[in-house]
């Protein structure tokens, strides 16, 4: 019993192999957005021109990585998912090269468009075929691989972007995706067979590829334009964000039109353990991705850190999130998503909660501490949902499950950073801006972090739970 045990636990090499290749095509793409973030200062007095215009560098990025994602599916599905994987990282590189040469703003921006879109085809291609490497016994232990561009992105990607613009160019944040994609592109042509295409058949969606890429276009832009006027409360908010749900609507009408037969079908909402995990990452935007952009703001304007030592700070969190790796995975395809992730989120609110009540004379190693705690919880609520997205659909809906997953995480994402950025600034707004009231913004930030995650209880409920199913 033991050694049957230890074989079902024991991956294949060459399945390993597979899913380190796939991850290190989504390396470059994961360091590139934390590292440009970084650099947007000296983008500004680089260009001689006002933030407002630097800002798109991102928002340009994210908005086309948006607009790409619901065609990825498309890609997926007409053909060999090995070839789609190699154009893309190659396009990403090329787009790198060209960002890093840009001569004004304008042939920066353009060209960090064609990065997102790059990126958009990537990320999902990511999953997506690790779904069909490992097949679903193997999946949570292949998360965990696919899960490390994940965790080192937002952990070395300041750092690394930090460094480079304060000992070279920012022109180098561009350049040095060439090597990362390079060995992306030798690893993944050698280490990874040719997948069939999943429906060879299937024909361009166009109307609902358009009407999903404007939805969750439409919502970043609103979401990110009420972080810029520190208010939900203006026009330009809510117009976006009215254009992203009446297209939202509209998807929902035509996809019943198309009885499900659409780019994202709805009918995928039945599966219960896709409309939790569903709901547990949109959640996830609010509970992980918003204090990560908290935290280094923190350190900087209440501790007095400097942009590297703000940066070098938060790796104790990634400690905590690569310790959580390995292990998780394991739970994941042992005991199923739900058990991984209602343990997960009680280490996250023990993690969290301190951050209420720290404050600028807080001993630092109590908060490497709480930050390695927070990072184990925070690290074993993503893969665990990221995996149960997949849990009981049919070959031909991967790719389209692939879809829904990766807009609602990007809208998520923008969300959680814009929301408790929004929180922050509402806080201090109109009152002078000492060190006690810019820190009483931040920690009602954290307050409505752990609030989120303890609401993430309600979804992780009706997650996957294989030692019942095994009881059973």
């Amino acid at each position: 019993m033991a050694m049957k045990k230890e074989k079902q636990e024991k991956l294949p090499k060459e399945v390993t192999s597979a899913a380190w290749a796939i991850a290190m095509a989504a390396i470059a793409p994961m360091l590139d957005t934390t590292m440009v973030n970084i650099g947007i200062n000296k983008l500004g007095l680089d260009f001689h021109t006002s933030l407002e215009i630097i800002q798109w560098v991102i928002t340009g990025y994210m908005l086309a990585l948006a607009v790409a994602v619901p065609v990825s599916g498309w890609l997926m599905d007409k053909f060999n998912g090995k070839k789609v994987l190699l154009y893309a990282e190659l396009g990403f590189i090329l787009s790198s090269v060209l960002a890093g040469i840009s001569w004004n703003i304008e042939s920066l921006i353009a060209f960090r468009l064609l990065q997102g879109v790059s990126a958009g085809i990537i990320i999902p291609l990511m999953t997506t075929l690790l779904m069909k490497v490992a097949g679903p016994d193997k999946l949570g232990r292949l998360m965990a691989v696919i899960g490390t561009p994940i965790i080192l992105g937002p952990l070395l990607g300041p750092v690394i972007g930090g460094f480079i613009i304060q000992l070279t160019s920012w022109r180098w944040i561009f350049f040095i995706n060439i090597p990362f994609g390079l060995i992306a592109l030798y690893l993944v042509s050698k280490r990874l067979d040719d997948f069939e295409p999943f429906n060879s058949d299937s024909k361009i969606d166009w109307v609902g590829i358009i009407l999903l890429a404007i939805m969750s276009s439409s919502m970043i832009f609103g979401i990110t334009r009420a972080a810029h006027f520190a208010s939900f409360h203006n026009h330009q908010t809510y117009w976006y964000v009215g254009i992203g749900l009446v297209t939202t609507i509209a998807y929902a009408i035509y996809n019943v039109k198309r009885n499900n037969k659409t780019v994202m079908p709805l009918n995928l909402f039945k599966h219960r353990s896709f409309s939790a995990a569903i709901i547990g990452m949109f959640l996830a935007g609010l509970a992980t991705n918003g204090p990560m952009l908290l935290l280094p703001l923190f350190f900087q304007n209440i501790r007095g850190f400097t942009l590297i030592e703000a940066s070098l700070a938060m790796i104790p969190q990634g400690v905590g999130m690569l310790i959580a790796r390995p292990i998780i995975g394991k739970l994941i395809d042992k005991l199923g998503a739900k058990l991984v992730v209602i343990v997960s989120l009680t280490v996250s609110l023990v993690g969290s909660i301190p951050f209420i009540f720290i404050d600028e004379k807080t001993n630092f190693v109590l908060i490497a501490i709480v930050l390695v705690i927070r990072g184990i919880g925070v690290g074993g609520i993503t893969m665990p949902l990221m995996s149960d997205v997949y849990t009981g659909l049919q070959q031909e809906q991967i790719p389209q499950a692939s879809i829904g997953s990766r807009i609602i995480q990007n809208v998520g994402s923008s969300f959680g950073s814009a929301a408790l950025a929004t929180v922050v600034a509402t806080v201090v707004s109109g009152l002078k801006p000492t060190i006690p009231t810019i820190l009483h913004g931040y920690q009602v930030g954290f307050l409505i972090s752990v609030i989120v995650i303890g609401v993430m209880f309600i979804p992780a409920l009706f997650l996957t739970n294989k030692r019942k199913a095994t009881n059973n």
